[in-house]
């Protein structure tokens, strides 16, 4: 394939990431048993005082940071679209996708370690084409 090829799947796969991450603000957990409904009590109604007068609950928090995966992958998705539609230039692109490589990878790393099957097959897939399109990229 050519390195085009790999930087559209690429592409396609970080708007896929951020769209299929953010359908999570759409729906509320509801718990199975006593203990993840007394979980999920204290997330959405136990206030914590982080300093300067900042009170946030859990939920708070992890939203805020699940909205940044999203907005990540979708930054990256935009700067890759908008460097394909200039026709940029080899060396810029190869090395804006070894920075992707390295942001990506290491949110790959982290989603094999800390969560489940979805976001591991998403963030490895996007991983790999940004592989693909760096290998593939000419370096001059």
């Amino acid at each position: 394939m050519k390195s085009s090829t790999w930087l559209k799947i690429a592409i396609l796969l970080q708007f896929v990431t951020a769209f299929v991450h953010a359908l999570s603000f759409l729906s509320d957990p509801v718990g199975t048993n006593d203990q993840e409904k007394m979980l999920i009590d204290l997330m959405y109604n136990y206030s914590m005082d982080l300093g300067a007068g900042y009170q946030r609950t859990m939920h708070e928090i992890v939203n805020a940071l699940s909205a940044c995966f999203s907005l990540v992958y979708l930054l990256g998705g935009a700067i890759n679209w908008y460097l394909l539609r200039q026709n940029a230039e080899p060396r810029m692109l190869r090395g804006l996708l070894t920075i992707q490589l390295a942001v990506f990878g290491f949110a790959f790393a982290l989603m094999v370690i800390y969560t489940f099957l979805p976001p591991i097959v998403l963030t490895g897939l996007v991983f790999v084409f940004l592989f693909g399109a760096w290998v593939k990229t000419p370096k001059t």
